[in-house]
Parts: C-alpha cells; sequence; structure tokens
C-alpha cells in the first residue's frame, strides 16, 4: 500500500474523501465530496482522474446521493438514484469504468429489498466492493506482466497510470512496480503528458515515492529515445478498449505507439476488464472528450499563446489494435486477434452488466 490514498470513504460522517491531484506534486491536500453534484464536478475538473480511480469515485458518488436522499418510498427512491447516475455518467464521457461502476451499482436496486436505509446500505456495500477489487485487480495485472518481462528492463511510460490513477497500485505504473518490486532492474522514461502534465507531475513523483530510477521527457523526445537508447517496452494504461482491441487513452499515446512499431518495440496496454467495451465494435465509435483551450494556451494561470488563439484539445486519441502488441488484464494476457481474446477476459471476469 502507498501511505496516501486516492480517495475513502468516510463512515463517521458518510463523506467522500479525494486526493486533489491538481495541487500535487508540490501540495498533498485532500477534498471533501458532501454529494454527488460535488462529486461530479470533481472528476470533471480533475481533482480525480485515471479510469479505475473515477469508476470506483462515482460509485460512491452515489453512495451519498443515497444518503443525501430524504425520500422514504423505495421506487422513489431508486428513480433518484437512477438521476444521480445519469448526473455522474455525464461528468466524463471517454472512461467506460464509469459507466461501468454505475450500472453495477444500480444493478443492486432491483432488490426485493422494500426498505431505503437498507438499499442505501446495499449502495455503499457495492461501492467499498469495487474499491476494494481494484487494488487485487491491479496487482493480479502486474503479475501477470512478469512473464514477458525481461530481467534487466527499460521503459517509456505515457501520462499517469499509478496508485494516483486507481484506489491503490496502478495498471501500467503498477507492472512498473511490481517488476521493481520482484527485483528487476527497472528504469522508466516518462512522458511528460501535455497539456496537463500527468508524467510530469504525477507519475514523477510516484516513482520517486516508490524508489524507481526515472528520467522525464517531453513527449516528442520519445522516438529520439528510442533510437538513442535500448528500449524493451512502452506501457500505458488506457481508458476503453474497443470489442476489436483499438484503446483509447490520453492523447499521445497513438504518436507513441507509431514510435514503438518503427523501432519494433513492444507496445503494451494495461487495464482491469471493466475497461474493456465489447458493445463498441471499433476506436471510431469511442467519444473523445474535448477539454478547455486554456490547458493549452495557458500554463499554470500564465498565457503562452497569442490572445484569440484557436485550440483542438482532444483529452484522448485512438491508438489502433494493429499497433499493440497485447493487452494485460488481470485475466490474463490478451494477444490478437483481440476480437477473441478480448471476449474471453470479459467472459472470464464474470461481470454481468456490460
Amino acid at each position: 500500500m502507498t501511505t496516501y490514498q486516492t480517495l475513502h470513504w468516510e463512515t463517521n460522517t458518510n463523506t467522500l474523501i479525494l486526493l486533489d491531484q491538481r495541487t500535487l506534486p508540490h501540495e498533498i491536500r485532500y477534498v471533501t465530496c458532501k454529494d454527488e453534484h460535488q462529486t461530479a464536478e470533481a472528476i470533471r475538473n480533475m481533482t480525480i482522474r485515471g479510469a479505475p480511480a473515477i469508476g470506483a469515485a462515482a460509485a460512491f458518488g452515489l453512495a451519498l446521493a443515497a444518503y443525501r436522499c430524504a425520500a422514504t418510498n423505495p421506487n422513489e427512491f431508486r428513480q433518484r438514484m437512477e438521476q444521480a447516475a445519469q448526473l455522474l455518467a455525464q461528468s466524463r464521457p471517454t472512461a467506460v469504468n464509469l459507466q461501468w461502476a454505475l450500472k453495477r451499482v444500480l444493478k443492486v436496486l432491483s432488490t426485493t429489498a422494500e426498505n431505503v436505509e437498507e438499499l442505501r446500505h446495499l449502495i455503499l456495500q457495492e461501492a467499498i466492493r469495487i474499491s476494494e477489487e481494484d487494488v487485487e485487480i491491479n496487482k493480479k495485472i502486474g503479475l501477470n506482466a512478469l512473464q514477458i518481462l525481461p530481467q534487466e528492463i527499460n521503459f517509456i511510460h505515457h501520462c499517469n497510470t499509478g496508485a494516483l490513477a486507481t484506489v491503490d497500485y496502478g495498471t501500467a505504473l503498477g507492472i512498473i512496480r511490481t517488476a521493481h518490486e520482484h527485483g528487476r532492474k527497472v528504469f522508466v522514461f516518462v512522458d511528460e503528458t501535455r497539456p496537463r502534465l500527468q508524467g510530469a507531475r504525477l507519475t514523477a513523483w510516484e516513482l520517486q515515492q516508490l524508489g524507481i530510477p526515472f528520467k522525464v521527457i517531453v513527449d516528442g523526445a520519445s522516438g529520439f529515445v528510442m533510437k538513442r537508447f535500448r528500449i524493451d517496452a512502452v506501457v500505458v494504461g488506457c481508458d476503453r478498449v474497443a470489442a476489436n482491441g483499438d484503446t483509447a487513452n490520453k492523447v499521445g499515446t497513438y504518436n507513441l505507439a507509431l514510435a514503438a512499431r518503427a523501432h519494433k518495440i513492444p507496445f503494451y496496454v494495461a487495464c482491469p476488464t471493466s475497461t474493456i467495451d465489447l458493445n463498441i465494435s471499433h476506436g471510431d465509435l469511442i467519444p473523445i472528450e474535448e477539454r478547455a483551450a486554456e490547458e493549452i494556451t495557458h500554463i499554470e494561470g500564465i498565457p503562452i499563446c497569442p490572445p484569440e488563439t484557436s485550440v483542438f484539445n482532444p483529452a484522448f486519441d485512438v491508438t489502433p489494435a494493429e499497433y499493440i502488441t497485447a493487452i494485460i488484464t488481470e485475466n490474463g494476457i490478451c494477444y490478437p486477434p483481440f476480437i477473441q481474446s478480448l471476449s474471453n477476459v470479459v467472459q472470464a471476469s464474470g461481470y454481468p452488466f456490460r
């Protein structure tokens, strides 16, 4: 376990406590969410970020809605929870974990329970289960990856996929962490990850906490780094995987995959099966969130572009399946053809609400 908590439920006050990732690495500050509206805003403004983490946060957001709901009639209560889920679902459109977690929590409302207090309890318990399962899932992803990693390995990593992007431990950064903890000789080149600099701010901070050696590079340097140094693997996380293996991840991932292919370097995607969306056949159908122009035109509030500069700011891009060597999940490693291997791991997960 890390010494910091990305999110946790405060039992005494029935509130959700989030580590404010906007202030890292300079300040460790926590934000308290008291209802679903505050939770949705925290997801939207990236107080909390990372697909698994926002899925867990959304689940607890429903628990907050349940404890703030004054309805005494079970049917009215269920209707209020559906409305809260719709609000939370709109906070970040690309990450499928958010919708997955909401559907999973809402499923407990189909119980025959006729007592609102019992329904509240069921919602909170399901949110807690989602949170606890995430940690174990991430550890399994890391262990599964060990079988394909050499004893000495130089990584390139994009964005942040560690304990900050999950409930704890991490997905792609969890793979790096597992390799390090199992005695592999590990070094990481960390993409700064424009425009919000999650690599430079968050991944570098996590690697420092873990004692893993690294260097931060600008996003545009990755191809040159691959040419100049021995790079054994690129590892990234993702926010949604289509049925054919196309993968949406933080913008810049597609460029990294192209560079890896040109240099014949394995390109691995790490994700829990909750990130796999078999209902979307290919990546062109994945909704891509576009964020405010100020993320590009300003750095920490200081303008760096001419006034009224036009901006295109997609938060994610889509890497075609043909550039992905393997997708590493808690239920095994998926290789091409992904249309079959992804279906197999989703079935192995046993989740009925896909």
